[in-house]
């Protein structure tokens, strides 16, 4: 197929050329009925691109396979068997992967640095997880991915479960040893999945960490929006091989999938995938030359440190992401709560990520000199201006230890059965029936089934009064905590 090809963006063009008019949703009508304040901010080209993708950029019955020729192109493209595009962003992906290889009745190795996602997919399966250990650092208080041989020793304790599931690269551009897990995972003869959410980009330059397909992986799904020039929401499935059914993976994502996708979100990935093959090696790679000056110029600022060798090693990460700069400002004395607040508020930037003595910048193909000046400039006045912030509210950080919690029932046993509201000091010892998660990056602290421990508590209390981001909780304020109404601890209910 001829990668010069943009079957979607084509269609749309086609489209607009013969007029066609549609009496069919959206109601919009091209926008002639939007309301013209709202036109007024988002001009009038996204309603004349928003169409039906059957019976619109279509026929009604997609005989001409525009999407599945655009689908088709990204597969070749990066070298995988097959290519599935969605709308619904990698959350829905994943769900439908996990779906896919295990059903619902059946185990899952699961490192235990998921994304949420990956919850919401045990919640709505029934999958019983098999949590897999990452590697804390305590020194540096962030996971790094799981090793193989970790994967190893849970394939041991669990054979039968139907496959395994990786995050790499991490939020932090930390990226697993991919090749030796996925060696592990088929000499038993079972899939891995790789949520490579961040890595969309990875295909297209010899410099970047390995893409998945590469390593050996069987499906990975990643989210355009991210580390491409895709719109939000916008996410592909790559498989590759016999161990899982590509049919079957479409059916499950069908299930899944609104049956009103966006054409916009379809043809920028297509777009973007004609890009990446004509330009992404020359594109990313005067990125990687910039985020590495970026990177030099932002260590040479007094007080802030960008994590780069400290995360990598045979007991840390197996590969990074350069293009994402980690930027720790513990020795300004304050958190990077406050660094992320205090860019927003006096720099109008923001960054993607905040923790207690971090901050993340995403560099992609897109940023320039202006950009990254910016950047820089803004970091030049933070530093300037740090003593005058307040000091920052000390987040309890526990243990690698205290942060592996007992699984003591299925995600979708806690999340749906009989449960109660209790103060936050009764709930120590309790089985959680909903999961918590600091947010970004998104990997729970708390996940439903879990056995609440005292740290992880104290953890996400103190981290809620320093600034931490906390969506999902029942109560906001954590005074309270959903937990299931059985599963006391050993010495009885209390409260």
């Amino acid at each position: 197929m001829d990668q010069s090809d943009a079957p979607l963006l084509d269609a749309l063009v086609e489209y607009q050329r013969l007029d066609r008019y549609g009496f069919t949703p959206p109601g919009h009508r091209h926008g002639r009925g939007a309301d013209p304040r709202t036109v007024e901010v988002l001009g009038i080209e996204p309603f004349q691109a928003d169409v039906l993708a059957s019976s619109g950029l279509d026929d009604r019955s997609s005989s001409g396979g525009v999407l599945k020729r655009a689908e088709t192109l990204m597969a070749q493209a990066v070298g995988a068997d097959h290519a599935f595009f969605s709308t619904c962003g990698s959350s829905l992906s994943v769900k439908a992967a996990m779906l896919a290889v295990a059903g619902t009745e059946a185990d899952l190795l699961l490192g235990r640095d998921a994304h949420k996602s990956v919850v919401a997919g045990l919640v709505f399966s029934g999958l019983q997880p098999r949590w897999v250990r990452p590697r804390w650092d305590g020194r540096l208080h962030l996971s790094h991915p799981p090793s193989p041989e970790a994967f190893e020793a849970a394939w041991e304790r669990h054979p039968d479960a139907a496959a395994a599931m990786v995050v790499s690269p991490s939020p932090y551009g930390t990226c697993a040893d991919l090749a030796a897990i996925a060696r592990v995972c088929h000499a038993r003869g079972k899939p891995l999945i790789v949520d490579e959410a961040w890595g969309a980009h990875l295909p297209f330059h010899p410099d970047l960490p390995t893409w998945a397909m590469n390593a050996g992986a069987d499906v990975c799904l990643v989210s355009v929006h991210k580390m491409g020039a895709g719109f939000e929401q916008g996410s592909v499935f790559h498989v590759q091989g016999d161990l899982v059914d590509p049919s079957h993976l479409s059916a499950c994502a069908d299930l899944l999938m609104t049956t009103s996708p966006n054409v916009m979100i379809y043809a920028a990935m297509d777009g973007w995938r004609r890009q990446m093959v004509q330009q992404g090696e020359q594109l990313l790679g005067a990125a990687l030359q910039r985020a590495a000056d970026v990177r030099a110029r932002i260590e040479a600022l007094p007080g802030l440190h960008v994590l780069d060798d400290e995360l990598l090693g045979a007991e840390a990460s197996h590969d990074l992401d350069r293009l994402q700069v980690l930027i720790s400002v513990a020795e300004l004395g304050i958190s990077g709560y406050q660094a992320a607040d205090w860019l927003r508020a006096n720099c109008h930037l923001d960054v993607g990520l905040s923790d207690h003595q971090r901050v993340l910048a995403t560099l992609s193909m897109a940023d320039d000199e202006q950009t990254t000046g910016r950047l820089l400039g803004a970091l030049e006045e933070l530093v300037r201006s740090a003593p005058s912030l307040p000091r920052p509210k000390p987040v309890y950080v526990p243990r690698p230890s205290d942060l592996e919690l007992d699984s003591v029932d299925t995600p979708r046993a806690a999340f749906f059965g009989p449960a109660e509201m209790v103060p936050a000091q009764d709930a120590v010892g309790r089985i959680a029936a909903e999961q918590i998660t600091p947010y970004p990056p998104g990997i729970p602290a708390l996940v439903p089934g879990e056995r609440i421990n005292a740290a992880v508590l104290e953890y996400l209390r103190t981290g809620l009064a320093a600034g931490m981001v906390l969506p999902d909780p029942t109560d906001p304020s954590l005074r309270t905590v959903r937990v299931t109404a059985s599963g006391f601890p050993e010495h009885g209910p209390t409260g």
